[in-house]
């Protein structure tokens, strides 16, 4: 079998890679090991989140670091036998944190931010799936006042990236969400970013309008990625598929495929977990919400009320635990009225991340037809289409839309 363009990986970004791809003409294969939307895209908060204009870095005070480091924190936490192996790994992550690294990130990820919620609201319409998305924005908890006043000071500094937004007292914050007890104090509601009450199905949605417009999505497993001749086969269902290019969009699974090709791209999974809860009689949540201190989020999905962790570091194929969904879900108890637990076990996923905040996009340095999309971190639904754009412009001999040097694989080889 053969086409002139493989994918690999079905979630977020590697859907909207194969759709932008088809759109301008490309005869396109999507390969994933499982259904597409199964992975990372699955499980995340759903913010289309337009407002994060500055990445999410390592801590820089002594008095967060020092609280971080006795590892009793719901925000981050850490396996203790992992810690050697990725102690290099957070040591760059730190030194890219630094105030002037942090800046050229930062100013690096806004072509991409700016875009985000136009860049699906294309897709969204033509593959039908308006009633997963909400308008309304997504609102950014306190509890404590000083951390409610450096929040307040830091958002009125986001002029110059021209973001909506309301500040809301405690009055204000319990007339949008009733239901809410009084451990809230204040809160920011951001109004640009849209969110979405099941990721997972927004993903297969796409998928479904890659194969009505001709498209195919086949099992097969990206790890089999060779060269042969003058393109790349990858092993499938189907048997060997053939390509003169393949897209590397495979989120924290890259790394795997890439190391017997060469590339030691510094990439490292930050492990989350979710959990769905029933709703009580007569309470309700309206919007999603972010408890910045404690690193979670409460979401009305689909599935109920969904509570997504923080951060946690170990070893990837290491088996889940409840340690930090319990830390986060005492928390949330404390903020609104969850009822009982409606899955069976906590989902587990992992986002892709790099040292230096960005993705890696665009050709790969030492293989002609060989292409990177992914590290996406905590922004993959975010990010996924914006960047499916620029890879797809890249490999169309397009005018990209932005200086894609910044993502470039180059700066780790």
């Amino acid at each position: 079998m053969q086409c002139q363009t493989l994918v690999l990986g079905a979630g977020i970004v590697g859907v909207s890679t194969a759709l932008h791809l088809q759109a301008r003409g490309r005869q396109v294969v999507l390969i994933d090991r499982n259904e597409p939307g199964s992975g990372t895209s699955h499980g995340n908060a759903g913010l289309i989140q337009r407002s994060s204009v500055t990445p999410y870095a390592f801590p820089r005070d002594l008095k967060t670091l020092a609280r971080y480091s006795l590892n009793r924190q719901s925000a981050v936490r850490y396996d203790w036998r992992y810690l050697p192996r990725v102690a290099p790994w957070l040591l760059r992550y730190w030194q890219q944190s630094a105030p002037a690294p942090l800046a050229d990130a930062t100013r690096a990820i806004q072509p991409l931010m700016q875009r985000c919620v136009s860049e699906h609201d294309p897709l969204i319409e033509a593959a039908g799936a308006q009633a997963l998305v909400r308008t309304e924005g997504w609102i950014e908890l306190y509890r404590d006042p000083n951390a409610l006043a450096a929040a307040t000071a830091d958002a009125a500094n986001l002029g110059p990236y021209g973001l909506a937004f309301d500040l809301l007292d405690r009055q204000q914050l319990h007339a949008r969400e009733p239901s809410l007890s009084q451990a809230a104090i204040g809160a920011i509601h951001w109004l640009d970013p849209k969110t979405v009450s099941n990721p997972g199905a927004l993903v297969r949605a796409y998928a479904r309008l890659f194969v009505q417009r001709g498209g195919q999505f086949i099992h097969g497993d990206a790890r089999s990625l060779r060269q042969v001749g003058g393109g790349w086969q990858v092993s499938s269902q189907r048997g060997p598929i053939d390509a003169r290019e393949v897209v590397i969009a495979l989120g924290p699974q890259a790394a795997e495929v890439l190391k017997p090709l060469g590339y030691a791209i510094p990439l490292e999974s930050k492990r989350g977990y979710h959990m769905h809860y029933q709703v009580r009689p007569g309470m309700s949540l309206r919007h999603s919400i972010c408890d910045v201190e404690a690193g979670f989020v409460i979401a009305p999905m689909d599935q109920g009320i969904r509570l997504t962790t923080g951060v946690e570091f170990a070893a990837s194929d290491d088996p889940g635990n409840e340690i930090q969904l319990k830390r986060c879900e005492v928390i949330a108890r404390s903020l609104f009225p969850l009822g009982e637990r409606l899955d069976r076990q906590p989902w587990l996923g992992r986002r892709p991340c790099l040292p230096d905040m960005r993705p890696v996009i665009g050709p790969a340095p030492r293989h002609e037809g060989l292409w990177f999309n992914f590290g996406h971190a905590h922004h993959g639904l975010t990010l996924g289409p914006v960047t499916a754009r620029l890879v797809a412009e890249m490999m169309c001999g397009e005018v990209p839309f932005t200086d894609p040097a910044p993502y470039s694989a180059g700066r780790f080889v």
